[in-house]
């Protein structure tokens, strides 16, 4: 038996998805990266560590393992290396793909918006066969709410409290994952709209909520 097509929203609806740990697992290839700089540089980065609390601009981690006077430097050469090391290892978060794909069949437009080097972060989407309909990089927390209201982005999914920050100053919806370094207590505090237990459950989320907008 056929399924009825789902009503359209009135507008276009455009959502924004976060790339770490939202969309990508870069776990494996983060970790990955930093092993390679501490080689590099004979300075010990605790990698392990590190790819638990991912999310927040790279310099904040670097402040805990290089003086002030290098991080930016540090901060070059690791974007610089990060393609050898950080993008193979990278797998697709569950869920992931069929999130994407639940906004188009919709006739929405998918973005999205990371602190991370927005060169990388099209090379990782590229890697996996995920085609956002804009990426937008080097924005993290409240900075995020620019490309969300350039965009016209009425949703924003993350898995970090700075996420949620970045939706509500946006006056988006905030839905929120727990799949990264936040719990579900940490985003709800924070302000999530909206809590799922991973992205699996993101199209029936949509579909409920495009069918109340209709």
């Amino acid at each position: 038996m056929s399924r009825e097509p789902l009503p359209r929203p009135r507008t276009p609806l455009t959502v924004g998805f976060d790339l770490d740990m939202t969309l990508i697992d870069s776990r494996p290839g983060i970790h990955a990266a930093y092993r390679a700089l501490s080689a590099e540089t004979g300075v010990h980065i605790d990698a392990d560590l590190a790819v638990t609390r991912l999310g927040p601009p790279l310099e904040q981690e670097l402040a805990h393992w290089f003086p002030d006077d290098r991080i930016q430097e540090m901060g070059d050469r690791y974007r610089e290396i990060y393609p050898t090391y950080a993008i193979a290892p990278t797998l697709a978060m569950p869920g992931a793909r069929e999130a994407v794909a639940a906004v188009r069949e919709l006739g929405g437009r998918a973005i999205v918006v990371t602190a991370k080097h927005e060169p990388n972060a099209k090379l990782h989407l590229d890697h996996l066969g995920m085609e956002p309909d804009a990426v937008i990089g080097w924005l993290w927390a409240e900075a995020k709410a620019e490309a969300l209201r350039e965009h016209g982005a009425r949703v924003y999914v993350g898995d970090h409290t700075g996420d949620v920050r970045g939706a509500r100053t946006a006056g988006a919806l905030s839905v929120a994952v727990p799949t990264g370094p936040c719990d579900e207590d940490e985003l709800r505090e924070a302000g999530a709209d909206v809590v799922l237990p991973d992205l699996t459950a993101f199209p029936g989320w949509l579909a409920a909520y495009a069918e109340e907008r209709a």
